[in-house]
């Protein structure tokens, strides 16, 4: 299942990394094994067995199953540079903000007689750091897409719609049908 906003903000993270992520199997493999002491805790991670494990860490298996590299690739992603991910995150949330490029339908909740019909937009806004701290904080806390899109369309709304509550006072913002969505650090 695509969860854009979730899957955004782990790019954008991504993005922060000073050195390239383990790309081969084995490599992968090696990687996990050393980020959790032994091969029968990647084991039990990925769904395989020790012996698996052990074949490619040694260079025996080159070519995973596509959901096992799918896998491989997802845990070496959640591990690679964790201070490079944790700094980039604190500099968001607290100075930079984040950057959210996102073609989708807006639909409005306003007063009776003014333009509410929902329509596509692309649309390129900074959020500031205080916005970019509730995603990643609602992300961190296992939220799910549903509020992690609430909470963008607020930033959205309170920023490039209500224009920092200069204009459109009460103006609700519906965000759906989510055509494409990039957010940068």
């Amino acid at each position: 299942m695509v969860d854009p906003v979730g899957d955004g903000l782990d790019r954008s993270l991504r993005e922060a990394f000073t050195r390239p992520v383990p790309k081969s199997a084995r490599a992968q493999m090696r990687f996990l094994v050393t980020q959790l002491d032994g091969t029968a805790a990647v084991a039990r991670l990925l769904g395989v067995s020790r012996r698996t494990v052990e074949r490619y860490v040694t260079g025996q298996l080159k070519r995973p199953r596509r959901e096992l590299r799918e896998r491989m690739e997802r845990e070496v992603g959640m591990r690679w540079q964790p201070r490079v991910r944790a700094r980039a995150r604190k500099r968001a949330s607290t100075t930079d903000g984040l950057v959210l490029s996102v073609r989708a339908r807006f639909g409005y909740t306003a007063a009776p007689g003014t333009t509410d019909d929902a329509r596509v937009r692309d649309l390129t806004q900074a959020l500031a750091p205080h916005w970019a701290d509730r995603l990643f904080t609602a992300r961190e806390q296992g939220a799910g897409e549903e509020q992690l899109q609430r909470i963008a369309a607020e930033g959205l709304a309170q920023t490039y719609f209500r224009a920092g509550e200069t204009r459109a006072h009460g103006l609700g913002v519906e965000f759906t049908d989510i055509d494409r969505l990039d957010i940068g650090l």
